[in-house]
C-alpha cells in the first residue's frame, strides 16, 4: 500500500507535465480532497498510508486534470468570498477577480440597509449565485432576485443558496436580463460574459472546454451585455440606486460610454488583486449617489 508522500511525489510528477503555475499546489489539492487528510498529516505523518480506493479516485482525479479539467471541477465546487458553492456544467466556476465586484458594491449595500433598514439587489445571470450570496452572507439584511437565461444555472444556485442558509431572502427567476423581471431594487449587480466572440477559441482550455460559453461570450466586440444592462437598468433602479459591473481587461472606457449613453454617471472603479481594472459602479444622472469606494 503507496503512502501519503508517495502519493504527492506521483501527483506532482504528473501535473508537472501541464502548463499550470503551481503543479505541487494542485497534487496537494486533489490528494488532500480525496484522502481528507491535511498539509500538516503530509508533514507530520507522511508514511500515512492511502487506501485503495482512494488511490484509485485519486488517479482518476490526475487523469481528469490532465484532460485539462481544472481542479475545482472535478471536485465539484469552489470556495467564493467565503462561500463553499456547488458547480454545475451550466454555471462558470467564479473566481477570485470576481470577488473585487462584491467589494466594490456592499459599502452601498451597507449604507443602504443603515439608511433605509433594508437592501434590494437584483444579480442578473447569476450562475453558481456567486454574487448575490456572498452580498447576502456579508449584508444579514440584503435581500436578492438573481437570474439565469440557463434553468440549469438557477437549479445550482438555489442549492448553494439553501446550502448558505439563504433561501428565505433570494428568489430565483429564469430569464435573460430584464425580461420577466418586476419592481425596482437599491442595486443590479451583474458579472456578464464579456469575451468577444473570436477570442472564445483561443482561451485557456480549462475556460474554454469546461466553462459554459454562453457565460463567456459576450457578442462580437464583447459588449453586448453591457448594453443590454445600461439600456434596461434605469427602469428597475430606485432612486440613490447602484449598478455595479465586472469588466475585462481594458473594457473601461468603452462600458463607462455604453452606460453614459443611457445616462448613467460613473461613481467608483475597483481594480483585482492584479491590478487590473475589474469592477466599475453606476448611478443614474438624476440620482444623488455618491461614490462607496474610490
Amino acid at each position: 500500500m503507496l503512502t501519503l508522500s508517495a502519493f504527492l511525489a506521483e501527483a506532482k510528477a504528473a501535473l508537472s507535465t501541464l502548463d499550470i503555475d503551481d503543479p505541487g499546489l494542485e497534487a496537494r489539492m486533489i490528494v488532500e480532497h480525496v484522502t481528507g487528510t491535511t498539509r500538516t498529516d503530509a508533514i507530520v505523518r507522511p508514511d500515512t498510508p492511502v487506501s485503495d480506493a482512494a488511490a484509485t479516485a485519486i488517479r482518476a482525479a490526475i487523469v481528469r486534470r490532465l484532460d485539462g479539467e481544472p481542479v475545482h471541477r472535478i471536485f465539484g465546487f469552489r470556495d467564493f468570498h467565503g462561500v463553499r458553492l456547488e458547480l454545475s456544467p451550466d454555471t462558470l466556476e467564479p473566481r477570485p477577480d470576481t470577488e473585487t465586484l462584491v467589494d466594490a458594491v456592499l459599502p452601498f449595500v451597507e449604507a443602504t440597509i443603515a439608511r433605509k433598514g433594508r437592501c434590494r439587489v437584483l444579480d442578473l445571470g447569476t450562475g453558481t449565485g456567486a454574487v448575490a450570496i456572498a452580498i447576502l452572507v456579508a449584508a444579514p439584511k440584503a435581500e436578492a432576485l438573481a437570474t439565469d437565461i440557463a434553468q440549469g444555472a438557477l437549479d445550482t444556485a438555489r442549492r448553494n443558496a439553501e446550502t448558505a442558509g439563504l433561501g428565505d431572502r433570494i428568489a430565483f427567476v429564469r430569464a435573460s436580463w430584464f425580461d420577466q423581471i418586476a419592481g425596482r431594487f437599491d442595486a443590479i449587480v451583474s458579472n456578464p460574459p464579456y469575451i468577444p466572440s473570436d477570442d472564445i477559441a483561443g482561451l485557456d482550455r480549462e475556460v474554454r472546454d469546461f466553462d459554459p460559453h454562453r457565460a463567456l461570450d459576450g457578442g462580437a466586440d464583447g459588449l453586448d451585455a453591457y448594453r443590454a444592462i445600461a439600456a434596461g437598468a434605469a427602469g428597475h433602479l430606485e432612486p440613490h440606486g447602484l449598478v455595479a459591473v465586472e469588466i475585462g481587461h481594458g473594457q473601461r472606457d468603452a462600458v463607462v460610454r455604453i452606460f453614459a449613453g443611457a445616462g448613467f454617471t460613473e461613481r467608483g472603479m475597483s481594480k483585482d488583486l492584479a491590478g487590473t481594472e475589474r469592477a466599475l459602479l453606476f448611478a443614474g444622472n438624476e440620482s444623488p449617489a455618491k461614490a462607496f469606494r474610490d
